[in-house]
């Protein structure tokens, strides 16, 4: 820790164990970004990264790289949701997250949701390369608050990028000192529930998904590549786990 806030850095490499399993040569955390494997099965192996301090505070700085090298599969969770809290340092804090799989691979990026509580300012990249063959599962899901108390200030950049080309980069700023209109009806229309899913997988460049409505508060739309985002607002994170968890049902 520093006087400018804890700094911490986490990584993750899966590759092909040549037996039809997945090895992790490289599984390496520290302070609040603990790893662990777990129990998996069907060639998956299977990682949770588990909180071992509160935070993000105001002024850290974590970083987390997850590479899944071809013919190997890889599912990371983690173990509760992550609050992100005022803290004695000054300045927003930090989370990036850098995602990359080989040609062959695939990657189910499932965490649990981002908090934002009152007084916080937390600002989160999360960046994916894919080669042309790689599958991706990722969701997003961030919650405005804790009960009964307004949120923190929470911005948010998902950028993915599949063999070199960017096929999806947006942000989404919201709570005190964001852009005006964030809880508008154009944006959150008063939910404190966000979340997003992007599904990239070969097969959707040949058979591209159709977009449609997902009910009154979800959508889904064909990425200029092989992917789809689902995009969600919801009243609380049950309801916006459960339109997602329907949507990637939808795409099995």
């Amino acid at each position: 820790m520093t006087a400018t806030g804890v700094r911490a850095h986490a990584r993750i490499v899966a590759r092909a164990d040549g037996r039809g399993g997945t090895a992790l040569p490289v599984l390496d955390g520290e302070g609040p970004l603990a790893l662990r494997r777990t129990r998996a099965g069907g060639g998956e192996a299977r990682v949770m990264v588990v909180g071992a301090m509160s935070g993000p505070l105001g002024g850290d700085r974590f970083s987390l790289d997850a590479r899944v090298e071809e013919g190997a599969r890889l599912h990371v969770g983690s173990a509760a949701a992550t609050i992100a809290l005022p803290g004695q340092a000054k300045g927003e804090a930090h989370y990036d997250v850098r995602l990359d799989v080989a040609d062959g691979g695939e990657l189910r990026w499932l965490p649990e949701q981002l908090i934002s509580a009152g007084g916080s300012d937390l600002h989160v990249t999360t960046r994916a390369e894919l080669a042309a063959g790689a599958r991706l599962v990722l969701r997003e899901e961030q919650v405005l608050g804790r009960v009964g108390e307004e949120p923190g200030r929470l911005t948010s950049r998902l950028t993915v990028r599949v063999a070199g080309r960017t096929v999806l980069d947006q942000e989404l700023s919201c709570g005190p000192g964001a852009p005006g209109g964030w809880d508008g009806p154009a944006v959150l229309a008063g939910h404190r529930s966000v979340g997003q899913l992007v599904v990239v997988r070969p097969e959707f460049a040949e058979q591209p998904v159709a977009a449609r409505m997902l009910g009154e508060c979800a959508a889904l739309v064909p990425l200029a590549g092989p992917a789809v985002l689902v995009s969600a607002v919801a009243p609380d994170a049950l309801a916006l786990r459960r339109l997602l968890d329907e949507a990637l049902t939808r795409l099995a």
